[in-house]
């Protein structure tokens, strides 16, 4: 099981996102199981390709994930995945 972590941006769009653990074997495994939960949720996160969009960073483990295309970074039982908005404006 890996734990999984949310921004509070993320959380305007998705009011009842909460830090919960979940069982997977990829970044791709763990939003497809979000997006169940959290309807819409993969859209938001990734594009028509599934590469994660330009306005979403995922850490592992306080890391900033390396594939931003096919995900394939690895992730183990006991890790911590972060997903976090990036915010921009002026």
């Amino acid at each position: 099981m890996v734990t999984v972590k949310f921004t509070q941006a993320l959380k305007r769009f998705y009011p009842l996102l909460k830090e919960q653990t979940v069982e997977a074997t990829s970044l791709l495994d763990v939003i497809q199981k979000l997006n169940i939960q959290y309807v819409g949720i993969q859209a938001y996160i990734l594009d028509e390709q599934n590469q994660l969009r330009k306005h979403v960073n995922i850490f592992i483990n306080n890391n900033l994930i390396e594939d931003r295309k096919t995900l394939t970074d690895r992730i183990k039982s006991g890790d911590e995945i972060y997903f976090m908005q990036a915010l921009s404006g002026g």
